[in-house]
C-alpha cells in the first residue's frame, strides 16, 4: 500500500486488530469498520492507554449501509460475501483514493483481473477495468489461518482511473448487464429476450417524449434494436470476447438512436 505518515486509511472488518495496529504505526490514522460490537470491544482494548488509541476512529455498523469518509487508501482483509457490492461502493466513491489493497477469495480475485476471451472473464471484471486498474499482488494459501478455510485467497491492488471515463455508469452496467446474461451467447440473440425489449422500448419512448419526437404507428424496439447491432458490427459478436472499447462503441451506437439502458 505505500503507507505515508499523512495518510488516512480506511479498514473493514478489523477484526482483533492485527492489521490495523500494524497500519496505525504508521500513517496518521485509521478508520475501522466493523459490524460486531464484540470485536469493537476487542479492538479499544487493544490499543486502549497506549499512543496509538488517539490515531483510531472505530465506525460501528454494516459498511454496504454506512457514507464512505475521506481516505487515502483501503486496506482490508474483507469479509468475503461482501466482496462485489464492496468494490463498487469503493468504484464510485467520491473523492478519489489512491489505491485500495483487498484480500478476496482467489477466484473472485481472477474474475477482477480476467481479460476478454478467457473463461473467467464477466460483467465483474469489466466494469472493475472500466474504472480501475487491477493488479493482482499474492496468492495467500488456507493454511495462513487458523482455522484453515475451504477456500484459497488472493490479495489485489485497485488504483482509480482518474478521471474516471466520460460515461454514464448506470447506462454501462445495464448494456453489460444484458450482455453478459448469457456469455456465449450471440448479442443478436442475447437481445431478443422480451424483458430486455420491453425495458429498451420503455426508455425509448421515454426519450422520444422528452425530445418531442414522433415515433412512427408501426414502430417496433425490436427491429430498430437489430440495426444498430447490424450497423455497429456486433450483431454476432459473444460479450465473453468484447473489451471495453467495443461495449462503448456499441453503448455509443445504442445512445444515439435514442436507446438507453437506464
Amino acid at each position: 500500500a505505500a503507507l505515508r505518515r499523512t495518510d488516512v486509511i480506511l479498514e473493514v472488518g478489523p477484526g482483533t486488530g492485527n492489521l490495523t495496529v500494524k497500519m496505525l504505526e504508521k500513517v496518521k490514522k485509521v478508520i475501522a469498520c466493523e459490524i460486531d460490537p464484540r470485536l469493537v470491544g476487542e479492538l479499544q482494548k487493544r490499543v486502549q492507554g497506549t499512543c496509538l488509541a488517539n490515531k483510531l476512529e472505530i465506525k460501528v455498523g454494516d459498511i454496504l449501509k454506512t457514507d464512505l469518509p475521506f481516505f487515502d487508501a483501503c486496506v482490508a482483509n474483507l469479509p468475503y460475501q461482501i466482496s462485489s457490492p464492496f468494490v463498487f461502493k469503493l468504484l464510485l466513491h467520491r473523492p478519489f483514493f489512491r489505491c485500495a489493497i483487498l484480500m478476496f477469495q482467489r477466484e473472485f480475485a481472477l474474475r477482477l483481473v480476467a481479460k476478454p476471451g478467457t473463461k473467467l472473464y464477466c460483467r465483474l471484471s469489466i466494469n472493475t477495468q472500466l474504472l480501475a486498474r487491477v493488479d493482482h499482488l499474492m496468492k495467500v494459501g488456507k493454511n495462513n489461518f487458523r482455522p484453515p478455510p475451504k477456500v484459497e485467497s488472493s490479495v489485489v491492488r485497485i488504483e482509480p482511473k482518474n478521471p474516471p471515463p466520460p460515461i454514464n455508469f448506470q447506462e454501462w452496467d445495464g448494456l453489460v448487464r444484458i450482455a453478459f446474461v448469457r456469455k456465449n451467447k450471440t448479442l443478436s440473440a442475447a437481445f431478443k429476450s422480451s424483458a430486455v425489449e420491453q425495458l429498451l422500448d420503455h426508455n425509448y419512448r421515454i426519450h422520444c417524449s422528452l425530445h418531442n419526437t414522433e415515433i412512427p404507428e408501426n414502430f417496433k424496439i425490436a427491429e430498430k434494436i437489430q440495426t444498430v447491432l447490424k450497423n455497429t458490427g456486433y450483431s454476432e459478436k459473444r460479450a465473453r470476447s468484447m473489451d471495453i472499447d467495443d461495449f462503448i462503441r456499441l453503448l455509443h451506437g445504442f445512445n444515439s438512436e435514442g436507446i438507453h439502458f437506464s
